[in-house]
Parts: structure tokens; C-alpha cells; sequence
């Protein structure tokens, strides 16, 4: 009777070992820095600890569902797991502090961070907005420039035909040289008089532009 008892048992204890599955892997701080020394707990029945001296773990287990835990000071890690077969299993453990366990936060220095924030969003809408506004005036700036160095342009043609036409010429005259509409003519001839340089003078439904300079 007892040599079938013991036969019973060394039949369960390999058959346990023959469906054991190794479990193993690293512990990690939250800076997933190697965490040397943390305890690392597996809920078998007994239950088996292990201190990962150098920062690694391992345990030999059979098929079920298990619960690993890692802790080291107030830093924690719990990882579910579940052994359907045999074979190698690599779970890592990444640990945080406990939040439960952490001291409450004084309201004034919640508040000096609140305050501290909402100074900080506050200035960078400012700097944003000035950046804006300079880009905006640059653009506006550099294509003001375009437009203006063109109508030069046409300016200093307009008085280079009335020289040509002996300082007097009518403004039908003009627009055959210069290929431009006659509204523009109109605003070239009325820069130049505003500036004393020609003077425009009515004769019929034309008008004459004299060069005075």
C-alpha cells in the first residue's frame, strides 16, 4: 500500500514537472533603469519569491493563471499571466511609484504651479502673435516693394518719351510708346505733376504733358 502511495506521488510530481513552464525576465525602475534587488513574487501555490539581484528573475510553473509582482521601496509592478503549455516565457516588469502610498500635494504649491503654467501659456500666445504680426508686416513690406520699383520704372520711361518728344508731348503720344493701360498713364502723369516735375495741360479731349525739369 505505501509503495503504491509513493508511486502515486513521484507519477503527479513529474507529471507537474514534464507541463512546467519557465517564466523569466528583467525589473525595471520607471527611468527603465535595471532595478538591482527588487523582490519578485509569483502566486503558485506555495507561492515562490525570488530577489533579482542583478535586476533578473526567473521561475519554473505549471499551466494555469498566475500574478507576477515585482517591488522595490515604493516602486511596484504586477503583471497578469496565464501558462496554457509548456515552454519559455519572457515577461519584463516595469515598476512605478505607488500613488496610493505618495504624500498629498499642498494646495499653495499646486496653485504657484497652476499659476506658474497658465504664465507660461500666456507668454507664449504673446510671442506667437509678434511673430505673426513681423511676418505679416515683412510680407506686406517686401511686396510693396515689387509694385513700386515697377512703377519707377514706367515713371522714368514717361519722362525719357517726353525728352525724346522735346519736353512736350500729348498723352495719346505717351501710351503708343509705353504698352500700358491709360488709367495707369493717368496716375504716372498725376505722380510726376504732384511732384513739380511736368505739368499737364487740357487741349481738347487730350491732354499735353510738358516736362519742366
Amino acid at each position: 500500500m505505501k509503495k503504491m502511495l509513493l508511486l502515486g506521488l513521484m507519477i503527479i510530481l513529474f507529471s507537474s514537472i514534464c507541463h512546467a513552464a519557465a517564466i523569466s525576465g528583467i525589473v525595471y525602475d520607471e527611468s527603465l533603469n535595471t532595478a538591482k534587488n527588487a523582490i519578485v513574487e509569483i502566486n503558485t501555490v506555495p507561492k515562490q519569491t525570488f530577489v533579482a539581484k542583478d535586476g533578473s528573475y526567473s521561475f519554473e510553473v505549471p499551466v494555469g493563471s498566475y500574478v507576477i509582482s515585482a517591488k522595490l521601496g515604493e516602486l511596484q509592478a504586477a503583471e497578469n499571466l496565464t501558462v496554457e503549455k509548456e515552454g519559455n516565457y519572457i515577461i519584463d516588469l516595469i515598476m512605478f511609484p505607488d500613488l496610493d502610498e505618495m504624500p498629498p500635494i499642498e494646495e499653495d504649491i499646486g496653485g504657484s504651479v497652476a499659476e506658474e503654467k497658465t504664465s507660461f501659456n500666456y507668454l507664449f500666445v504673446i510671442v506667437g502673435i509678434l511673430l505673426i504680426l513681423f511676418f505679416a508686416f515683412y510680407i506686406i513690406i517686401k511686396r510693396g516693394k515689387k509694385p513700386a520699383q515697377g512703377l519707377d520704372e514706367d515713371i522714368d520711361n514717361l519722362v525719357r518719351i517726353i525728352k525724346k518728344q522735346g519736353g512736350r508731348a500729348t498723352q495719346k503720344e505717351i501710351r503708343k510708346e509705353i504698352p500700358l493701360s491709360e488709367a495707369k498713364i493717368s496716375l504716372m502723369i498725376a505722380e510726376l505733376e504732384h511732384k513739380g516735375i511736368v505739368e499737364k495741360i487740357k487741349k481738347g479731349r487730350g491732354n499735353i504733358i510738358i516736362l519742366k525739369k
